[in-house]
Order: structure tokens, then C-alpha cells, then sequence
């Protein structure tokens, strides 16, 4: 198959993205994580619009210590501890354990603005205030889940082929662990056991050894460069070794602006495939 396309007209179907509808938000995982502390926010709405807020933060902090875990999230904060100084000192404050007293943590909250922000009903419900700052700081998550889009695509694929996981295909498989398990000698791949190389995915035939790398590129960068001749070298070595072929899946408009050094290891790399590629049945074409 491989000798029968043409480079450009190939790339030209590359994809500008492969984003799914739940690639922008995972609100599972959101209103998993206000779950949490629904209790210590909704004991903490008590003090929206008080005329005394911070009398009120110290009663409700001495009578439901707990409820100051959920002020870090009110700050769109991960952690449990915050660093803050300014001419009166530096502090760290832990608000899962408290370190200081209430009159510091009552410090915290005037000068970071919260207590501004309950008393004058800028926030009419810190519940789903917490949702919103969930919400944004889920997206800084689409980077991972969209590293991870391509992976999920090629293994659909996969399955739809008719392997079956943990049986003739397995997923992120280090090079130590195929050598072990189908007893090949892989030392060419490994700079003879000094890189630890792990395969996307490892597809077992009758009577080959498919390593399977995959990822997809929306932009540009040197990178894709480097990925380019790597995987190209990391082909040529694998055609040295019986019974083992290396396979690499990718696609993105981001290949434009390197499609020179992608031309290169197409021409050399006999299993080079794309989106369009696996729409077409490749992997039946590949595997069986």
C-alpha cells in the first residue's frame, strides 16, 4: 500500500482537529471535585451580604474548622497550601491544617478580596461560583486529554480489527516488557538496554511483533522535527530485527510546516498511516 501514494496528496487530508464533544469540559470530573466541599461552601454562603463578615468567618471557622479546605478552590487553587506576602510579612497558609490564627486567616481573606466579594453579593452562591472555577480550571486540562485523543482513535481501530485487549494487543508497553514477554532481542531499539522505550501500543500476530506509536499535531514547533527523525531512525532499526515491525499513526495540520522532514521518513517508512488511512482500512490491511 504504501508505495502506491503520493506524499502531498496524502498530507493534504490531514486533519485541523480531532477534538470530541468531551474534549473542552469534563463536568464529571467538575462536579465531582465541588462535590468535595458542597458542604463547607454551603455553610460558607451564610456569609453572602453580611454586614459583619468577618465576626461571622471567625464563628463559623471555630464552630466548622473543616470549611476553610474549600477556600483555596475559592481562589482557583489546587493546593492546600497558599504563599502570600506583602510589607507586613510572608506567609504560607495551610487550609487543611491551620497554621496561623483566625485573626491571620481573617487577614487572608480581606486582602485577597474574598470577603469583599461574599459581602457585596458579587457571588450570589459560592456553590456555583466553585462550579465555574472548576469549569476553567478543567480546561487547562485539554492538553492532556487531547494528547490522549489520538491514542483513543488508533485503538478503536484496533478493536474494531478484532483485537482484544490484554490478549493480541496491549496498550503503553515498555520495550523491556515485549523482550520479556515474546522473548525477541530488541537491544537495536534500546541503544542496547540504556533507553527505557515505551510503545503506545503493541499488536501481536502469529508471526509479528507490531510496536505502534501514535500523535497528532493542531500546530507547529521544532518537535515535530525531531519526532519525524526519530521515528524514522527507529524504523530503520526495526527493520533489522525478524518478527517485529514498528507502525506509526499520526495526522494535523501542524505537519504542514514540517512536511519536509515527514517526507523524508515517508518515503523510507513503510508503515506510516493517517486518520484517512485507518478510515480506509489500514489496520486490516497492516495486522491480518
Amino acid at each position: 500500500m504504501k508505495n502506491n501514494r503520493d506524499f502531498d496528496d496524502w498530507l493534504e487530508k490531514f486533519r485541523a482537529s480531532i477534538s470530541g464533544y468531551d474534549y473542552y469540559v469534563d463536568f464529571e470530573k467538575v462536579v465531582k471535585n465541588v462535590e468535595k466541599v458542597r458542604i463547607e461552601l454551603n455553610i460558607l454562603n451564610s456569609l453572602i451580604g453580611s454586614k459583619t463578615i468577618e465576626d461571622d468567618f471567625e464563628k463559623i471557622i471555630k464552630k466548622y474548622p473543616d470549611t476553610l479546605e474549600c477556600i483555596p478552590l475559592l481562589l482557583a487553587v489546587r493546593e492546600n497550601e497558599i504563599y502570600a506576602q506583602d510589607k507586613d510579612g510572608a506567609f504560607l497558609y495551610d487550609f487543611k491544617n491551620m497554621n496561623y490564627s483566625i485573626e491571620q486567616y481573617k487577614i487572608f481573606m480581606r486582602k485577597t478580596g474574598l470577603f469583599d466579594m461574599i459581602a457585596n453579593h458579587i457571588v450570589n452562591n459560592l456553590v456555583d461560583y466553585a462550579l465555574g472555577i472548576e469549569t476553567g480550571l478543567d480546561s487547562n486540562g485539554r492538553k492532556n486529554r487531547g494528547g490522549h485523543q489520538m491514542e483513543n482513535l488508533v485503538e478503536k481501530y484496533i478493536k474494531a480489527a478484532g483485537f482484544i485487549k490484554g490478549k493480541n494487543y496491549f496498550k503503553e508497553m515498555y520495550l523491556r516488557d515485549v523482550e520479556k514477554k515474546w522473548d525477541i532481542d530488541l537491544s537495536a531499539l534500546s541503544n542496547r538496554g540504556k533507553a527505557a522505550k515505551r510503545f503506545d501500543f503493541v499488536v501481536k500476530t502469529e508471526n509479528m511483533i507490531y510496536a505502534i506509536e501514535t500523535n497528532f499535531y493542531s500546530g507547529g514547533g521544532s518537535k515535530l522535527n525531531e519526532t519525524a527523525r526519530s521515528y524514522k531512525m527507529l524504523s530503520q532499526e526495526s527493520d533489522t530485527i525478524d518478527g517485529f515491525t514498528f507502525v506509526w499513526f499520526t495526522d494535523g495540520i501542524g505537519w504542514r510546516s514540517a512536511r519536509e522532514n515527514l517526507r523524508e521518513t515517508f518515503e523510507v517508512m513503510e508503515n506510516l498511516y493517517s486518520i484517512d488511512d485507518m478510515e480506509h482500512g489500514v489496520m486490516l490491511d497492516v495486522f491480518l
